[in-house]
């Protein structure tokens, strides 16, 4: 444990981020999930799922959780799947 009062609160610090991460993270994984799910089962509300999917994808993204290159690569994917069931 640090003894200097600014290591002190780094710490604290890291503690909050890594748990806001991680449940932005989490969240991401289970609307990626859903997102894949709808468009196996070809459901008819997939492209309206894609899109929250999106849009949670976009605010991890904006929010620093994931790299904005993975998160183009993770929505580029999607898409290319659900085009790829509508043809």
């Amino acid at each position: 444990m640090p003894n200097i009062k600014s290591a002190i609160k780094r710490v604290k610090v890291t503690k909050a981020k890594t748990l806001r991460n991680s449940m932005r993270k989490s969240a991401l994984r289970t609307s990626i999930k859903k997102c894949k799910e709808a468009i196996a089962e070809n459901s008819a509300a997939a492209a309206e799922v894609l899109k929250n999917t999106v849009k949670a994808i976009d605010k991890a993204a904006a929010k620093n959780t994931i790299h904005k290159n993975t998160a183009a690569r993770r929505k580029s994917r999607l898409a290319k799947a659900l085009n790829a069931v509508n043809k």
